[in-house]
């Protein structure tokens, strides 16, 4: 069940559970959220932006042409404001912080940390709750890179609970989810107004927060 978070005449937000493709992938191994969405309700939409497949959270679609040039803009100059939830390994000592590293895709589909030939990439976070070997953060990520949030907590020492891709698999395997959700979006809409999308904490997410919290 795919939660509908704002509809209108341009634009449909809905929660993307985690383990569920976004949009079409290469390997085209799963239907994704755009597909099964385009199918059901017999419409077509416009792919604006992306999270990846073990992120939950809310995600937004163009549902004409004209939207989805506006919106579209709106991401590659990064007015769109993004706020996500992450639950990191280890307890982060500064309230707030900001990584300032950039990143480049290897071909193994891996991201890292490279100085001379990556993007700018920035990353804002501010501490939450700290718990006896975690951390709950508020991210706010100021660009837009492919991995981007997983790689610059990872490359400071705190990487996201359950994240497959970056960390210590054994450890890692040992939850039943990425810990990362895409709270909260604000954009512009086509009239001009802003609009805030906020995505409910999902159920999974809420139980791994309350194990680890009575550890």
């Amino acid at each position: 069940m795919i939660d509908v978070l704002y509809e209108d005449e341009n634009i449909l937000a809905v929660g993307k559970p985690e383990g569920l493709p976004a949009i079409p992938d290469r390997r085209r191994l799963d239907p994704s959220l755009f597909e099964i969405l385009c199918a059901g309700r017999a419409e077509r939409l416009y792919i604006v932006h992306r999270i990846d497949r073990e992120t939950s959270g809310v995600i937004v679609f163009a549902r004409n042409a004209e939207t989805h040039r506006l919106l579209s803009r709106q991401f590659e100059t990064r007015s769109v404001e993004k706020v996500y939830l992450a639950l990191v390994h280890a307890v982060i000592g500064d309230d707030r912080g900001e990584i300032d590293k950039p990143l480049r895709q290897f071909g193994s589909g891996r991201v890292g940390v490279d100085i001379q030939h990556g993007k700018d990439s920035l990353t804002e976070f501010r501490v939450l709750k700290r718990l006896r070997a975690f951390t709950l953060v508020e991210v706010r990520p100021r660009t837009g890179r492919r991995h981007q949030i997983r790689v610059h907590l990872y490359s400071i020492g705190h990487p996201i609970v359950g994240d497959p891709l970056y960390g210590d698999k054994a450890v890692q395997r040992s939850c039943p989810r990425l810990m990362l959700h895409a709270l909260r979006l604000t954009l512009r809409l086509p009239s001009g107004n802003k609009c805030t999308i906020e995505a409910p904490i999902p159920e999974s997410f809420s139980r791994v927060l309350e194990t680890v919290d009575a550890e």
